[in-house]
């Protein structure tokens, strides 16, 4: 049986080796990282208090969660076939209205945050 720090060290491992492949092949996932990668300090700076930069912040966060989750099951599905068929395209829709979601979600913060400061 593995220690503890083993298993902490291979897990992450692979999540290094997952954020890699998103950043490789996944140009959504590019994007919307090099937007983070200005807009989080942004929001660092904006935020008047601790819980709008956290808000700020983890708002951005989460739209890169949903983009990962979005790439695996897409990533699963054309794994399995890249013929056509409806199922397949309804989940990769779904995913995708999950990030769609998220950036909803994100700007709401951002507009609401900034507006009524």
């Amino acid at each position: 049986m593995l220690s503890l720090p083993t298993r902490l060290w291979r897990v992450t491992l692979y999540s290094m080796a997952g954020f890699k492949a998103a950043f490789r092949y996944e140009w959504a996932f590019r994007l919307e990282l090099a937007i983070c990668v200005i807009a989080i300090p942004l929001g660092l700076y904006l935020g008047a208090t601790l819980i709008q930069k956290i808000l700020l912040v983890s708002s951005l966060l989460l739209i890169l969660i949903v983009e990962l989750i979005n790439s695996a099951i897409e990533t699963v599905i054309d794994r399995i076939s890249l013929d056509h068929h409806e199922l397949s395209g309804q989940a990769k829709d779904i995913g995708s209205a999950a990030v769609f979601m998220s950036v909803i979600n994100a700007l709401f913060i951002w507009i609401t945050i900034l507006v009524f400061k």
